[in-house]
């Protein structure tokens, strides 16, 4: 997912004045009055603000902006004040690409919320990491961003990228499992060919053959494909009892459609790519029955989650903090809490970025998701995941679990 209960974001909070300097200064930008001068510090989101997944960036960056505005209300760091620096990559990656260059050479980031896309984030990446700028993903959960391209001996490529969501290593056999449980030996697969799709189909085939099931077709569509009857008419001789899905709600509403006009008339399942209103739409009435897996048990189970929830209705967002709103939320918290020891002592910043990837790496809270912590990859500490299903035209939790 990266490319996924469910909210997205307004104005960035406390946008502190810019001081008058001399040219070419870099001084550290400040606000107030003499003797209660505070310095600005940013934390930057990159994210798709337009186009089809803007329903999934919009949530992600008004959840950091909340973490922020709150940070700003209690005064989290003496001296600093946060403001939020975020960047439209429309989910593509030498967009996002950009944005992170723009965010590197900007000496008040000390750190990235982002990216929603796992081929996004292939870009982000190094262009942070040269700039030593902390980058905490709440969304992509390809497992080669924090291991490397080799699963067999995990080797972490870059020390500033951590994320708050689990990996498709983990959903993709969550879901297979199901399947399983709930009696279905076979399936068909799709995947969209893009980084977060394919590897999502990967991790389920290899989980469900091995608990004995059979998977009766796999095909590919473009990302931009609207008409699928092709590869319906493909899959559906082969009889499966299920359709899983690698990619996300803007095809996956649609194929679910034509999947059940043209008579194939069985769950199509997904990541938490799906996991969104927007598929509810696109899918219509006859999606009752098709299932999505997300990271994380339901955001309104817990007191922490509906106290999120409650916070981000009261901040007046004008959309909903939809499938990673919380995840967003706790990447920002991160951030915000590493700062309190990186920037304790700091004259400036670009200064502390060193000291911000190193507190980073050690933080440890009650989140909104549940526990935020990160292993020596960078990976969250958690897999708790829910498998959600269309019920009466809603996502309502099925079966909430701790993968083993």
């Amino acid at each position: 997912m990266q490319q996924r209960s469910i909210f997205r974001i307004g104005v960035p909070i406390a946008v502190a004045a810019l001081a008058l300097s001399a040219c070419g200064s870099r001084e550290p930008v400040t606000t107030g009055t003499a003797g209660t001068a505070t310095k600005t510090v940013k934390i930057g989101v990159i994210a798709p603000l337009s186009g089809g997944l803007s329903a999934l960036g919009l949530g992600i960056k008004n959840s950091v902006d909340l973490a922020i505005k709150q940070a700003n209300e209690s005064n989290a760091v003496p001296g600093w004040k946060f403001e939020l620096s975020a960047q439209d990559d429309e989910a593509k990656p030498e967009v996002g690409k950009n944005a992170a260059t723009k965010l590197a050479s900007d000496d008040a980031v000390i750190g990235v919320v982002g990216t929603l896309n796992s081929s996004v984030a292939q870009s982000t990446q190094p262009v942070l990491a040269a700039a030593n700028i902390a980058q905490v993903s709440p969304a992509n959960t390809n497992p080669s961003l924090t291991k490397g391209a080799d699963a067999a001996a995990p080797k972490r490529s870059y020390a500033n990228y951590f994320r708050t969501c689990t990996t498709d290593a983990v959903q993709g056999p969550f879901a297979a499992q199901y399947l399983l449980g709930q009696g279905i030996k076979k399936v068909a697969t799709i995947h969209d060919k893009k980084t977060y799709g394919q590897g999502l189909v990967d991790a389920f085939t290899a989980e469900f053959k091995k608990g004995g099931g059979e998977v009766s077709a796999a095909e590919t569509i473009g990302e931009n494909d609207k008409d699928f009857s092709s590869v319906i008419s493909k899959i559906k001789p082969s009889a499966p009892g299920a359709v899983y899905y690698g990619g996300e709600y803007p095809q996956a509403g649609p194929m679910s459609q034509q999947m059940k006009s043209q008579g194939l008339t069985v769950p199509l399942m997904g990541g938490d790519g799906i996991f969104d209103p927007k598929y509810l739409e696109l899918a219509g009435a006859t999606a009752n029955g098709d299932l999505a897996t997300s990271v994380g048990a339901p955001t309104e189970s817990t007191e922490a989650g509906k106290k999120f929830l409650d916070q981000y209705k009261a901040a007046g967002y004008a959309e909903p903090a939809a499938a990673y709103g919380g995840y967003s939320y706790d990447a920002a918290k991160a951030i915000i809490e590493a700062a309190k020891t990186a920037l304790k002592d700091a004259m400036d910043v670009k200064s502390a970025r060193a000291g911000e990837l190193t507190a980073l790496g050690k933080v440890a809270f009650d989140g909104v998701t549940g526990k935020v912590a990160f292993d020596e990859f960078g990976d969250t500490t958690s897999k708790v995941l829910t498998v959600y299903k269309i019920d009466g035209a809603k996502w309502m939790a099925s079966k909430t679990d701790t993968f083993k």
